[in-house]
């Protein structure tokens, strides 16, 4: 059972929560009156980006959409700064088994260190003589030669809160993506969507999607930028420091192209991760992705991760019948919640949004799907059936269970740094990395 620290908390928490649920129940907002959108509630507490990698990962907050409040906070890990390996043989990684000096290669991905001479770390230092930090550490996020940068998959987060709370830069999210960026060794690119009911469905569910289609936009700039390059100074020409920064930012403007994911991210290996109602959006993204096929290149959604799904249905289940009054997010006032953010004409139990087993749509080409599940959480049941269903058509679709857990245990706050979530956070990264780790490369990890 949980602690009864977390049991008092949960019960302030719920008192807090169903409060302001209830007033915009009976003050509507007209949602006309704001079509910007809010993406951080004032009463959030808030982590600044930090672009200095004082913990192993920088930070910085992207707005990407100048109609609506849509942005983006990008997590950048250290280890994107370390020169690429020259080659992947399965000879050498054979060898590298019975080689003592290869440990640290195998499990983090970076060139054997040679103990008999002082070795250069590229990652205090530049890339190839490039200095790409400022006198105050601050990563700038240029380099030199694209070819030489390694490149990192992306993994697109989408936070929780009920679709009315929650933020991509509130203190838990931050705390939760840094150490995901660093477990996965992925650049972990944050969604602020708009939240309800300021903006009801399918707002949120527009802005997923939306970021997915700027990362794709992002990968053809950028490559659109190295082909000018090669076009004007020849295949293989050298760049010098001025000439790389001119022509990144002023070949389509400085707005257009983002700089550390032009160097160091890898769209051919995007992994979609959703954090309770987050997880009903990286779900729809994912099918949208499928969707779209090759229009979408060279973005390839390779897996999800969903956590803790956000999803309902008329016909109750048992963890619904059994666990309605459960910790932190209970059943009636996660009602409330649907009832904010569907429009009231569609509002209904069953709707696409929230009843992914509803729909008349075919998995068999959804990505592999890894749910994560809370023994105490009234929504682990529905999370398990759409697992059985992918499952079915032969998708892999594990779940993992976790035992006197409750709903955001890995995400909320208060249990951040309990052993569940590290051992959760530690869980997903094992299984993220089959779909992420090139192949005959699986033991630089």
């Amino acid at each position: 059972m949980p602690s009864v620290a977390v049991k008092l908390y949960s019960v302030f928490f719920k008192f807090l929560l169903k409060q302001r649920l209830q007033s915009w129940i009976q003050d509507p907002i007209d949602e006309s009156s704001n079509p910007y959108g809010v993406t951080t509630r004032p009463e959030e507490s808030v982590s600044a980006p930090n672009p200095c990698f004082t913990d192993g990962v920088a930070t910085k907050d992207i707005h990407i959409d100048p109609f609506t409040a849509l942005c983006i906070r990008i997590f950048l890990p250290e280890s994107s700064l370390s020169p690429p390996e020259q080659s992947h043989p399965k000879s050498h990684l054979r060898s590298s088994l019975l080689d003592p000096n290869s440990i640290n290669h195998r499990r983090n991905s970076y060139a054997p260190s040679d103990t008999g001479t002082p070795r250069h770390d590229s990652r205090r230092s530049s890339l190839d003589g490039l200095n790409s930090r400022s006198d105050n550490n601050v990563y700038r996020g240029y380099s030199p030669q694209p070819q030489k940068c390694r490149k990192l998959p992306i993994m697109l987060q989408f936070h929780g809160g009920g679709w009315v709370s929650g933020s991509n830069e509130s203190v838990a999210n931050d705390f939760f993506c840094r150490r995901i960026a660093k477990l996965c060794d992925v650049i972990v690119v944050a969604v602020g969507y708009r939240l309800a009911p300021e903006n009801k469905y399918p707002a949120a569910f527009d802005d997923g999607l939306k970021v997915l289609n700027w990362l794709g936009k992002q990968a053809n700039l950028a490559e659109c930028c190295k082909s000018m390059g090669s076009g004007a100074r020849g295949v293989g020409a050298e760049f010098t420091k001025a000439e790389v920064q001119r022509h990144i930012v002023d070949a389509f403007g400085a707005s257009m192209v983002e700089p550390w994911l032009a160097a160091h991210g890898d769209p051919s290996r995007c992994v979609l991760l959703g954090v309770s109602c987050g997880a009903n959006i990286a779900d729809y993204v994912a099918c949208k992705a499928i969707e779209a096929g090759k229009r979408l290149d060279p973005v390839k959604v390779v897996a999800q991760v969903l956590m803790y799904p956000f999803f309902i249905g008329s016909i109750p289940t048992k963890s619904e019948t059994r666990l309605a009054n459960s910790y932190f997010y209970d059943m009636p006032m996660c009602l409330l919640a649907w009832k904010l953010f569907l429009p009231a004409e569609k509002f209904s139990l069953d709707h696409p949004a929230g009843n992914p087993l509803i729909l008349d749509r075919s998995l068999k080409r959804m990505p592999p799907t890894l749910t994560i599940v809370a023994e105490h959480d009234w929504m682990r049941d529905r999370a398990i059936a759409y697992s059985e269903a992918l499952r079915n058509v032969n998708v892999d679709a594990p779940v993992l269970e976790y035992k006197d857990a409750v709903h955001e245990f890995a995400t909320l706050d208060m249990l951040l740094k309990t052993p569940q979530a590290q051992a959760c956070a530690e869980d997903i990264a094992i299984w993220v990395k089959k779909y992420i780790s090139f192949r005959g490369n699986e033991l630089s990890y």
